[in-house]
């Protein structure tokens, strides 16, 4: 084993609250601690709580997978018996074609931190299953009911997509941040988070969408022996697929960056917890319908909505997750400094982890001297150390768990089992960007404006 730090250092608690006397107890000090000779392999080092059943994570996991596969299961059967089986392969291979590019897109804005897994593929999978069959059945009860009740029967379908579609797709789709927000709390720290897990819902739902039209289209063309340009099948596939694929990812997006502002305010602020992502969904519906009302008048009344207001509307919230992305960064440089003060981080170190250069560049200089483990090391250290800097961030605002002090410690357990291979690349990787200036947090953002200036100095 490494050698560890000096019985006198240790590391610094969590941050108190603003305004409030203490957050929770000082972090043990290091000598307090268990041997590290006798921790078990990172793979099998894991922070277990006792929990009840339905709290145990292979249950909820196999029942949300059974689920999603039942809903799968239903929309296929429900899709291919619109479109037929040849109309479902067609829509299928057609419909299948922007979703790496969108998911690739929200990856890249992921970088900083990424998202488990299983998160995005269950965003994914809600969208294109659940949420999409909700909004079918709901779309066909509500249309029929607005035409029996409400004489629109010349217009049913303009007024279902209008009023009735953007209120249930946008909910349906809501429903998958709101249960990542609420029991997957710990990798839901701010707007990057939320506009990627909306933007692959949405990504999912818009494909299982895509299968319905194109498939639909291309059934019509076979029955009226259509082809070639002229076709249905072509002018849905330019206007859904090439024209507008960010549709729906920007409608949803609106509630994903509700959902990402919420995560940032403290518990002090209930009302604002609740309220902002209501206000960020009616936007959302808002935006769907603008666009589907827009599509129903067609022509140049499309083209005026889709050229001034939805494309600057994309603009904006690019600009936006960007901004938040780079935020990011500088969450990790104005943290993780309370951990090199402790011993725990060596002084290049938040600079390296806070540039996305310097962590491709570690990456490389242990690849060129391990392989592929070293890499693979220095790229879980570099995930650690930035899971470590956000939940710092939320004892600051005062949203961190009671778990915060386990957590923790967890996490500098995967750090310091990996710190022989990562601190020198890192460091190799540090004097090849400049160092930037971060003030450190200020009390009007929740938190307080120092650091401890000795090792060992707690807060």
């Amino acid at each position: 084993m490494h050698e560890s730090p000096s019985p006198q250092q240790s590391l610094p608690g969590p941050m108190p609250a603003y305004g409030q006397q203490s957050y929770a107890r000082p972090v043990p000090a290091y000598e307090q601690q268990p041997s590290f000779a006798a921790v078990p392999a990172p793979a099998r080092w894991r922070y277990k709580p006792r929990r009840a059943l339905w709290d145990n994570k292979a249950v909820r996991a196999g029942a949300v997978m059974l689920l999603l596969a039942l809903c799968g299961l239903i929309i296929l059967a429900l899709v291919r018996e619109q479109t037929g089986t040849e109309g479902f392969l067609v829509g299928l291979g057609l419909a299948v074609l922007p979703v790496p590019l969108l998911i690739a897109a929200f990856r890249w804005m992921d970088r900083v931190e990424p998202k488990p897994w299983r998160n995005l593929i269950f965003a994914f999978a809600w969208g294109a299953c659940a949420a999409t069959l909700v909004a079918l059945l709901a779309n066909t009860f509500a249309t029929k009911w607005l035409v029996s009740t409400i004489d629109v029967s010349q217009r049913a379908d303009a007024w279902g997509a209008t009023f009735v579609a953007p209120v249930v797709e946008e909910s349906a789709k809501a429903a998958a941040i709101l249960l990542l927000f609420v029991f997957r709390r710990r990798d839901f720290n701010g707007i990057v988070d939320g506009v990627v897990i909306a933007g692959l819902t949405a990504t999912g739902f818009a494909f299982t969408e895509n299968i319905l039209y194109l498939g639909n289209a291309f059934a019509s063309d076979q029955s009226f022996g259509h082809s070639g340009l002229g076709s249905t099948t072509v002018a849905t596939f330019f206007m859904r697929v090439l024209m507008s694929p960010f549709a729906h990812p920007l409608f949803t997006s609106m509630t994903g960056l509700g959902f990402g502002i919420a995560a940032t305010f403290g518990p002090r602020r209930p009302v604002l917890r609740v309220v902002i992502p209501i206000a960020a969904l009616l936007t959302a519906m808002v935006l769907h319908g603008v666009w589907n009302g827009s599509a129903t008048l067609g022509g140049l009344a499309f083209l005026a909505v889709y050229a001034l207001f939805m494309v600057p509307v994309f603009g904006v919230l690019t600009w936006l997750t960007i901004w938040s992305r780079q935020n990011e960064l500088r969450t990790v440089r104005a943290h993780l400094p309370a951990y090199q003060a402790a011993g725990w981080l060596t002084p290049p170190e938040p600079i390296a982890l806070s540039s996305m250069r310097a962590r491709g560049i570690a990456r490389d200089v242990a690849r060129r001297h391990g392989g592929k483990p070293a890499a693979h090391a220095v790229a879980e250290y570099i995930s650690f150390a930035t899971s470590l800097a956000f939940l710092r961030q939320r004892a600051y605002r005062g949203t961190a768990g009671p778990d915060f002090t386990a957590r923790e410690q967890e996490l500098l357990h995967h750090l310091w089992q990996r710190k022989h291979i990562a601190q020198p690349a890192l460091a190799s990787a540090a004097t090849t960007v400049p160092i930037p200036f971060v003030p450190p947090p200020s009390p009007w953002a929740g938190g307080y404006a120092g650091y401890p200036q000795q090792p060992g100095q707690h807060f």
